[in-house]
């Protein structure tokens, strides 16, 4: 993991540093100061000199700076250095200089091994570091009861402080489901899959617990088991959650619990890839008539239900790069000729479920002295559907439990969208 960190200024001159693995000296900071900041050139925030990485970001003139010399994963430590700046800004203000790192030498070690131990980050919560660490005036550990310190330490709830009250209990829940479709020109499915995250905005007085539930196969089919029902779930095949869900009551009985964060906050993200429902089904017939034209038609049917409808539909049909001009006809919406994406947009705002829509296009070519066969680039749809997953997972539960046993208010909105590398059909 990280073997040593490093506080440099403008010069190169380490003004602190922390070494928590003999695999690795002070004598590489005269490779940083040459490479990197003597250089005086715009490079990136990695940098690998004599089989030892440096990853680093700067403060003012100063350069926060891991060494390692294993494989480690850069998103962790560069979490960690963000992590560190803005402990220190707690601690030394917004503006911290090198004046007040030579004057608070002795607190910024121990900031050191508290966030740290042996190479492996470990509690970064300023809330939590200020109980223990306060320019001296910390309250002893023996005051503080043994569970009470542990929960402190380890952060179980640092996410959330105690005394917050709302007039009105509040939890609103949004599903967001992104598609990610490739399909060959002959309908063959290539590549189809779903990603979601569940967010939520709490707003609840207390330290309530609560109880979240989806329409998990492996719950639901334990229930049918149980109560020999024959309810459909659906089969997730990954997950990652918010650290506030207690994962060991999940990998026991598939139950998320959790204490839930004030306001606004991402509580899972997971991934499906079987038995998804399409919001749309593309069917193209594009022709190539000699070289001077190109026949397009096109048909859209919105596969989702007709109590819903889909916004902000746009189609994309490529066309080949020496388009002269194109007559379009559609049924709905409206389409043009956009030279500077190479293809005809049409744009539908409002897309009733069970609807069929039609486009068809002449395209003149223009003649070029160079032959060259048309690449046919796949059609793409962007889309966006309220109240509809892909996936077909749905909120089954949400329970709230507190101590003054008040009622919470439950809202919760479903949106699919097509997936950043795309909703694609190739012709």
């Amino acid at each position: 993991m990280i073997s040593m960190i490093m506080m440099l200024n403008q010069k190169g001159d380490i003004l602190i540093s922390r070494q928590y693995r003999d695999d690795v000296s002070r004598a590489a900071a005269d490779s940083f100061r040459l490479e990197v900041i003597a250089a005086k050139e715009t490079v990136g925030p990695i940098k690998r000199i004599e089989n030892c990485s440096f990853l680093y970001t700067r403060h003012l003139n100063m350069y926060l700076v891991a060494l390692t010399r294993s494989n480690v994963n850069p998103a962790l430590v560069f979490e960690y250095l963000f992590q560190k700046i803005k402990i220190l800004k707690a601690y030394l203000g917004e503006e911290f200089d090198e004046n007040s790192m030579r004057n608070n030498m002795t607190l910024i070690y121990e900031l050191m091994d508290e966030t740290m131990d042996f190479g492996y980050p470990q509690n970064c919560a300023v809330d939590v570091l200020r109980l223990y660490i306060n320019l001296g005036s910390v309250k002893t550990v023996d005051d503080q009861e043994p569970s009470e310190l542990t929960s402190q330490i380890t952060g179980a709830i640092d996410w959330r402080r105690e005394g917050i009250r709302h007039r009105r209990n509040e939890v609103y829940i949004d599903v967001l489901e992104s598609v990610n479709l490739l399909l060959s020109s002959t309908g063959t499915i290539l590549r189809n899959e779903v990603t979601g995250q569940v967010q939520m905005n709490t707003k609840l007085t207390g330290m309530p617990e609560c109880k979240f539930g989806l329409n998990d196969k492996l719950v639901i089919d334990r229930e049918n088991y149980h109560h020999g029902s024959r309810k459909a779930g659906v089969e997730i095949d990954d997950c990652t959650f918010h650290r506030c869900v207690r994962l060991g009551k999940f990998d026991a009985d598939r139950t998320i619990t959790f204490i839930p964060p004030d306001g606004e906050f991402e509580l899972m993200r997971y991934r499906v890839t079987d038995n998804i429902n399409l919001p749309f089904r593309v069917i193209p017939a594009v022709q190539e008539e000699g070289q001077t034209r190109v026949s397009i038609n096109l048909k859209v049917i919105a596969n989702f239900s007709d109590k819903l409808y889909a916004q902000h539909v746009i189609v994309r049909i490529p066309v080949p790069r020496n388009t002269s001009k194109a007559k379009i006809k559609v049924s709905l919406g409206r389409a043009k000729y956009e030279p500077e994406q190479q293809a005809i947009v049409w744009r539908v705002k409002r897309f009733l479920g069970k609807a069929e829509c039609m486009l068809s296009a002449d395209v003149d070519l223009m003649p070029t002295v160079r032959k060259k066969a048309w690449s046919r680039p796949p059609i793409s749809v962007d889309f966006q559907v309220p109240m509809f997953t892909a996936s077909g997972v749905i909120v089954r539960f949400l329970r709230v439990y507190d101590k003054s046993g008040y009622h919470a208010n439950r809202w919760v909105r479903y949106i699919t969208r097509q997936d950043v590398t795309g909703y694609q059909v190739r012709i």
